[in-house]
């Protein structure tokens, strides 16, 4: 199984007006977003299975990654509450793992959980934080590379 984590694109700052859950990406988020899903088509990514936090800008972030991805098989965005910033990590490590050995799951959500699930999924507490509109390619229990937005090639 290969699991791509990736942390939500830029967002407009909370106000009293608008609430955390709620916030949107901003016109450079959504660059950035689609920047990531160019980058990930050239490395192949074509996602089985594609789950985002159910806050805007999680969701947002999926959408514009999937679409850029221009998948020859439509995946839909599933939500999980489990991938929000006080989600619980164990959670989604645990239907991860059930996943087939075939399955490419495109995980979008938020910081600290996913850099916690991260650690889970490698099994080493040593996971460095993914910053705004940053992959991380696992597979098989290990962490193949990085890939912000702007980089030209993945970091191992």
């Amino acid at each position: 199984m290969q699991a791509f984590l990736i942390r939500h694109a830029e967002a407009i700052d909370e106000t009293l007006a608008l609430r955390d859950p709620h916030r949107h990406l901003t016109p450079h988020g959504r660059e950035q977003a689609r920047a990531l899903g160019d980058r990930l088509r050239w490395h192949d990514c074509e996602p089985t299975r594609v789950v985002a936090s159910p806050l805007v800008r999680a969701v947002q972030t999926a959408e514009l990654v999937v679409a850029t991805l221009g998948l020859a098989v439509p995946v839909c965005v599933e939500i999980d509450v489990d991938l929000t910033p006080d989600g619980d990590p164990r959670a989604v490590a645990a239907w991860l793992a059930r996943e087939p050995a075939d399955a490419v799951v495109l995980v979008i959500g938020h910081e600290p959980s996913l850099s916690a699930l991260g650690a889970l999924l490698i099994e080493d507490d040593d996971f460095a934080s993914l910053h705004k509109a940053e992959a991380a390619r696992i597979v098989g229990g290990a962490l193949k590379w990085r890939f912000a937005w702007n980089a030209e090639a993945p970091a191992t």
